[in-house]
């Protein structure tokens, strides 16, 4: 489970609301432009990694063929490997080694590697710090765990705090953590510490990159920064099933961009690493909804405006300063950014997860992953139709003990979709039996959006040539006036031709 740490928030919003170059609102079709710029060319000579990361603490009931599963899963999917994120349980580290057994029968070369959750994790004694380099050390040689040129790859999530017993937070992980790993255990370390880049220097021979986590969000857009940036040109959101064009282009400009990234990049100067590692996060949604009695987890991050395709063409734009893309998340159902199968065990997230799978996203990540790794798009070798959405109105109201979520107001009522055309053709959309559009597409990749209707439904139709290529309406979708509790995870669906 996790708690964010929002590093330089004030600072980023001026950044992002104030001088960001505005771009079109998605609603008309959006199309690929050439990778090359202008003083760019994509870098083929650096190998690339797409990895997912993994929850270990929601897979206690997994058994080797469980992994095996996920694995080729993953792998079809462009994934090059998974981030094993483990925590406390002493069960884990059974699961791990299930996982290595798994990717070692695969066959297929996918590559694992730790990330120690540190929100979990214990970290103020010398013997916690063995905990840590005893996974190192378990499978240092083993041929389906990652390595960067020679060392062992390993990464967290939170870590700032821990001093395993020492005066400081760089000196516990260098004296118990990194300096202690050597020759064939040597490691390379990219953790994800919620620190001030500007303070980067001060981890100088311990961090070898860093791991931006919280660049899969824009999580500087809350409901008050985007009015207090607007003024009156801002009505309250709530109540606003959609937004101005004012509001549309405040929020559309600061998702999925990647200048939230250059703070980080620009911290990694001061580290003298011989090898630096910068790993960028993508995510395809946030919404968790724990109550005072349980996690004490309720808010959204904006995940409108086609988050997850967005923020890959940023990254694909921006390669050569990438070196792994880290999807967020395979698994994580608590915070609602799974791509793989609902599977494992639920962190108690069942009322918002069951029914609401996410493979969808999984299957348009092949795509953007490719084109990562490679510097160029590939062909689209079928036609393919992606639609996701919330199950009821952002300001529908239930008798739901835990409230609405913060920043609930910065959603719109909307229906997401992507298309993957071999040839052009033409989309419609429709929401209701009073509420369609049409939309030619070329080939390539369009994003599309239509307004939601209350008690209505998600349908797309591609359409060439005069013939039906894709008909996709599923029939367990609603969007609903009157939820019984309240639910801002997305319900995606798709299809392909053929």
């Amino acid at each position: 489970m996790r708690t964010f740490a929002l590093v330089q928030v004030s600072a980023l919003v001026a950044a992002i609301l104030v001088s960001a170059v505005p771009s079109p609102y998605p609603n008309s079709p959006f199309r690929h432009r050439s990778l090359a710029k202008k003083g760019h060319v994509p870098r083929q000579s650096t190998p690339k990694y797409v990895v997912a990361h993994h929850m270990v603490g929601n897979t206690y009931p997994y058994t080797v063929t469980d992994w095996a599963n996920d694995i080729a899963l993953a792998s079809a999917s462009g994934l090059d490997g998974f981030a094993l994120n483990v925590g406390s349980d002493v069960w884990q580290s059974a699961r791990v080694a299930d996982a290595y057994q798994a990717a070692a029968n695969s066959g297929t070369g996918f590559k694992l590697f730790l990330s120690f959750d540190m929100s979990s994790l214990p970290c103020s004694s010398p013997d916690d710090a063995q905990a840590l380099r005893n996974y190192i050390t378990s499978y240092a040689t083993n041929p389906n765990q990652l390595t960067i040129n020679g060392q062992v790859f390993a990464s967290t999530f939170s870590g700032e705090t821990c001093t395993f017993g020492q005066g400081s937070v760089p000196q516990g992980w260098s004296s118990q953590f990194t300096s202690q790993l050597t020759g064939q255990n040597s490691v390379m370390f990219v953790p994800s510490f919620f620190v001030d880049p500007s303070t980067f220097s001060q981890y100088d021979g311990v961090m070898d990159g860093y791991f931006n986590w919280n660049g899969g969000w824009p999580i500087e857009l809350t409901t008050n920064s985007v009015q207090s940036t607007l003024g009156s040109a801002a009505p309250a959101l709530g109540g606003l099933g959609t937004f101005s064009s004012a509001v549309e282009q405040t929020l559309n400009q600061s998702t999925g961009i990647f200048s939230t990234d250059a703070p980080y990049l620009n911290g990694l100067n001061s580290i003298s690493s011989s090898s630096k590692t910068y790993i960028a996060a993508v995510s395809p949604w946030f919404f968790t909804h724990y109550g005072p009695n349980t996690y004490n987890k309720n808010w959204i991050y904006l995940a409108d405006f086609h988050l997850y395709p967005t923020r890959w063409d940023s990254l694909i734009e921006n390669r050569d300063s990438v070196d792994v893309v880290e999807v967020l998340t395979w698994n994580d159902y608590g915070e609602s950014h799974y791509v793989g199968p609902i599977e494992g065990a639920q962190p108690n997230s069942q009322a918002w997860v069951n029914g609401f799978n996410h493979t969808g996203w999984l299957d348009m990540t092949s795509y953007y992953a490719s084109a990562y790794k490679t510097g160029a798009y590939p062909n689209i070798a079928k036609d393919k139709l992606y639609m996701w959405a919330r199950p009821h109105p952002k300001d529908a109201n239930s008798g739901d003990s835990v409230p609405k979520p913060t920043n609930y107001e910065l959603d719109q009522d909307t229906l997401w979709v992507v298309v993957m055309a071999t040839a052009p053709g033409t989309v419609t959309l429709s929401t209701s039996n009073s509420n369609s559009q049409t939309f030619p597409v070329d080939a390539g990749v369009t994003k599309l959006s239509i307004p939601l209707t209350p008690g209505g439904y998600m349908h797309g139709v591609l359409e060439r040539n005069g013939g039906t290529t894709i008909d996709l309406q599923p029939a367990d979708y609603t969007f609903n006036p009157n939820p019984l509790s309240y639910n801002y995870n997305a319900y995606v669906a798709y299809a392909s031709s053929g």
